[in-house]
């Protein structure tokens, strides 16, 4: 097993569990039952992120003439909602936590089954223009994501649950090493492929830049549409358009056994970090209210 293997591998699924245990760790019961409390936000954002986000994705893929490998690329990190990533964004946005935390864990659930669903559907249309055809295990991957992102979430509950005082505590250096974690993969996946990078981002640089601006426009666009408060809007915004980047690169690497369909996802998460940046530092200045 050489270098790009073993973090495709081994470590890109070690860390996205480790990501996802540290989420589990700050989540209770309540906060999926938040549904009824903020019923009309929850099904904006998640509609958004599992219906409007595969759509944009899939029609960029086209308007842009992607290859087969880009377009299903693109697809991937398409299918991937946002993750824990968009969590910490919107906490430092001064949004609303809670609605964040809620949607990211009810669409990471949901998205294990819409996932192998809408890739199969994308490998199989964009693929029948290749002479390469691959087929996604729908069962295998369902287990797969759940091994990586359900289990270590439910187990991160069970520590909150019992174990509190410990689980408060590990909240702040969990997070910190969760985002720590993704970057020093996501460098070590780059530096791996560093010879694919600079035509990856060609390929995919500016259809992921329009993939990002594009969400997260329709996410603000949507919240104020249906009257939501500037915090809910902040977080429904972010949600739509920060994707779970370690997720896709999973997928695509360890799962597809593809490190080029993992490209868009590293262009994506270049252009994720710096709109993110851009967010966190206009955001992050304002007073924090509550808004009713």
């Amino acid at each position: 097993m050489n270098a790009a293997e073993l973090i495709s591998k081994v470590f890109l699924p070690l860390s996205l569990a480790i990501i996802m245990l540290g989420m589990g760790m700050t989540l209770i019961l309540a906060d999926f039952t938040r549904i009824i409390k903020y019923p009309k936000a929850i099904l904006i954002g998640l509609t958004n992120q599992l219906i409007f986000l595969p759509i944009i994705g899939f029609s960029l893929a086209i308007a842009f003439n992607l290859n087969p490998v880009m377009a299903v690329g693109l697809m991937i990190l398409a299918t991937c909602p946002g993750g824990p990533t968009s969590n910490l964004i919107t906490q430092v946005c001064k949004g609303n936590i809670a609605l964040s935390v809620t949607l990211t864990a009810i669409a990471s659930i949901i998205s294990i089954l819409t996932i192998p669903f809408i890739l199969s559907y994308a490998l199989e249309y964009f693929g029948s223009n290749t002479d390469v055809t691959i087929k996604l295990p729908i069962i295998d991957t369902i287990i797969q994501i759940m091994g990586i992102t359900v289990i270590p979430i439910s187990i991160g509950m069970l520590i909150r649950k019992y174990k509190t005082n410990f689980a408060k505590r590990m909240e702040k250096p969990m997070r910190t090493a969760s985002t720590v974690i993704f970057i020093l993969v996501f460098i070590a996946v780059l530096a791996a492929n560093a010879d694919k990078l600079v035509d990856g981002m060609k390929a995919a640089g500016l259809v992921t830049l329009v993939l990002n601006i594009a969400t997260m426009g329709l996410g603000y666009l949507t919240a104020k549409l249906f009257k939501l408060n500037l915090k809910n809007a902040i977080s429904i915004t972010i949600e739509s358009g920060i994707q779970n980047g370690t997720l896709a690169f999973v997928i695509a690497t360890s799962i597809l056994n593809n490190v080029e369909m993992g490209i868009p996802t590293g262009a994506y998460s270049i252009w994720m970090f710096i709109t993110g940046g851009i967010l966190m530092w206009q955001l992050g200045k304002r007073p924090d209210v509550d808004s009713k």
